[in-house]
């Protein structure tokens, strides 16, 4: 984890794209505090000069100085807070930016582990303490510190000895804010990880909402929501009272350096040995400071808040992307479409094999099933064509060249995808289609969804083409997400197509309809078909039998059942007697019609025609 100087660094480094507005802002403070120096110094002269003398027009002129400084100060103040919620706000904006692209860039391996509750968490709460701080915090951090240095230069220039007694006082309420920062910041950073867990387990139990309900589990959920809730409570009690200790002592410290200023300074302006307008210009410094110190701990707790959250943000920045692109990378352009495994081996999680020395050639035009029990390495093998993952050990290589050596877009921008659970954007339905080809006329997303079946029912909703899905797809079924998600592929042409179990939430008629336009539109494509049920497969020019992510059989249908290997046990259990079945079925059939035939032809013999 970064150190606390490096953080402050690195938030400072987002200002200096602004140095104009940072410039207005600092010199707009700096000026501000000069003004409110000046005030007691005003003051002492209209006590010495006109109170003590009975000198009306001194006095009356000296507050009409006092009138002008309070104007002067107010109009750089209102640069000062504007600027410095500009600063606000343009901090948070770029933070949250290089944020948002940093989640976009990374690859499916962190957001494998990560939580969608825990990134929310650090894209709204810990970047929202972040901005408080760097912004108008910091400006008002550097304010109060001048103010501070201020104070006691002028001070000094009005009595040496009489400030040497109120500096202890001063030096002591530094070293405290200082020693409550250090306390509070590892507090801080606890706190904001468990928002992030807190986060996580909201987003859980409402993603999953359907199922809370259905088993009747609200109470479970409650109970852990309660459970971390509490936790995160217990910390923020923990720091409340660390608070509640500081800030009574910054106020007493303060009142100690007060209390020292007229019990030293009391008889020495009694003596003649002061001015009574020095020592009130020496009480009225002092006084200045209770505003800013009595800030000075919210401040420095702002300071190790911000702290703490900004070190979240720039743990997700600067995680390392595994999947690096080449500086020179080749762009894929008119690709043939032949895929090439080479003893390919993939692992998650070090020490735990998917894949195992994979080596098979997809051909283009081809289609390659993919079958095998659950977890045998099916889907990971499309995860890789893409990039989505780097395989540990060996190859892949599309139309001969090693995919780590292609532009990550060129190679992308030839696959399309239709994932075993579709995803729909809170779009409409064109939007969806069209996601991939934003500017597809109407014509061609019409018909990539009629070639799909999506058609009929796209133009039986409500506004057709332009029907809102809601989010995730909410308001239609699984079947008619996972159309549109064929349609969306369709539209985007690809080379190479994934089909991860694109038909499994659909009927039988349904799947038949899909079934018939991707045989059409799979021509000239190489596509990877993965399927639980074999009837979708048996048409492939090949296909790949995986069991613990070893490819343990390959070949055509007809050649894997003439073998009395895995995928045979796999026919016998799925397909065997229902297409024995559908045999008897067609046998009775063909019974029936030959004998409806051969009383056709006995009726239609001559003697009975005669006897007509």
């Amino acid at each position: 984890m970064q150190g606390k100087w490096d953080i402050y660094r690195r938030l400072l480094g987002y200002l200096k794209p602004h140095w104009r507005e940072v410039t207005v802002a600092y010199v707009a403070m700096l000026i501000a505090t000069v003004l409110s120096l000046l005030v007691p110094q005003l003051v002492k002269r209209a006590i010495d000069s006109g109170l003590s003398t009975g000198n009306a027009r001194a006095l009356m002129m000296t507050g009409g100085l006092i009138l002008l400084v309070a104007i002067a100060r107010g109009l750089v103040s209102l640069a000062h807070r504007f600027y410095g919620d500009w600063l606000t706000f343009r901090v948070s904006y770029d933070l949250r930016g290089d944020f948002y692209i940093s989640l976009q860039s990374l690859p499916f391996a962190f957001h494998d582990r990560a939580k969608i509750g825990d990134l929310m968490s650090r894209v709204t709460s810990d970047i929202g303490e972040t901005e408080r701080f760097i912004g108008s915090g910091l400006m008002s951090l550097v304010a109060t510190i001048l103010l501070l240095v201020g104070v006691v230069i002028a001070m000094f220039l009005e009595d040496f000895w009489l400030t040497l007694w109120t500096l202890a006082p001063l030096i002591a309420l530094v070293w405290v804010a200082l020693r409550f920062g250090g306390i509070v910041r590892p507090l801080f950073r606890k706190i904001q990880d468990q928002m992030g867990i807190l986060s996580s387990v909201m987003q859980e139990s409402l993603t999953g909402i359907g199922v809370v309900k259905a088993f009747a589990r609200e109470p479970h959920e409650l109970e852990k929501f309660d459970r971390e809730s509490d936790i995160w409570f217990d910390m923020r009690y923990q720091s409340i009272k660390v608070w509640a200790h500081y800030w009574p002592l910054f106020n007493f410290i303060l009142a100690i350096a007060i209390f020292l200023l007229l019990w030293f300074g009391g008889p020495s302006a009694l003596s003649g040995q002061i001015t009574v307008g020095t020592l009130f210009a020496m009480i009225s410094y002092s006084l200045m400071l209770n505003a800013p110190v009595s800030q000075l701990g919210f401040l420095v707790n702002m300071a190790t808040s911000a702290d703490a959250s900004a070190s979240r943000v720039f743990e997700i920045i600067d995680t390392p992307n595994e999947v690096v692109e080449p500086v020179d990378a080749i762009a894929l352009e008119k690709p043939r479409g032949e895929v090439r495994f080479e003893n390919v081996s993939f692992a998650y999680q070090e020490g735990r094999s998917i894949l195992r020395e994979v080596n098979f050639v997809a051909e283009p035009d081809q289609v390659v099933a993919l079958i095998g029990p659950t977890g045998s390495g099916k889907s990971t093998i499309t995860n890789l064509i893409p990039r989505f993952y780097d395989p540990s050990e060996g190859r892949i290589l599309v139309d001969g060249i090693d995919i780590r050596q292609l532009q990550l877009k060129s190679l992308r921008s030839q696959i399309g995808i239709v994932l075993q659970e579709p995803f729909l954007f809170n779009a409409t339905i064109a939007e969806n289609i069209a996601y991939g080809r934003p500017e597809a006329p109407l014509s061609e997303i019409i018909a990539a969804a009629k070639a799909a079946s999506a058609h009929d029912f796209i133009e039986a909703t409500a506004k057709g083409y332009e029907t809102m899905v809601g989010e995730r797809g909410v308001t239609l079924s699984g079947g008619q997400k996972q159309r549109l998600a064929i349609a969306r592929a369709l539209l985007y042409n690809p080379r190479i197509l994934i089909l991860d179990d694109s038909t499994s939430s659909v009927d039988t008629e349904t799947e038949h309809l899909i079934q018939a336009a991707l045989a059409i539109l799979m021509k000239g494509r190489t596509t990877f078909v993965i399927a639980q049920r074999l009837v979708t497969l048996k048409s492939a020019d090949l296909i790949l039998v995986l069991d613990h992510g070893r490819i343990v059989e390959r070949g055509t249908h007809d050649e894997l059942l003439a073998r009395s290997g895995l995928y045979h046990t796999i026919y016998d259990l799925q397909l065997k007697d229902q297409e024995d079945f559908l045999a008897l079925q067609r046998g009775k059939i063909d019974e029936e019609h030959v004998h409806k035939a051969m009383e056709m032809a006995t009726s239609m013999a001559p003697e009975k025609i005669i006897e007509r």
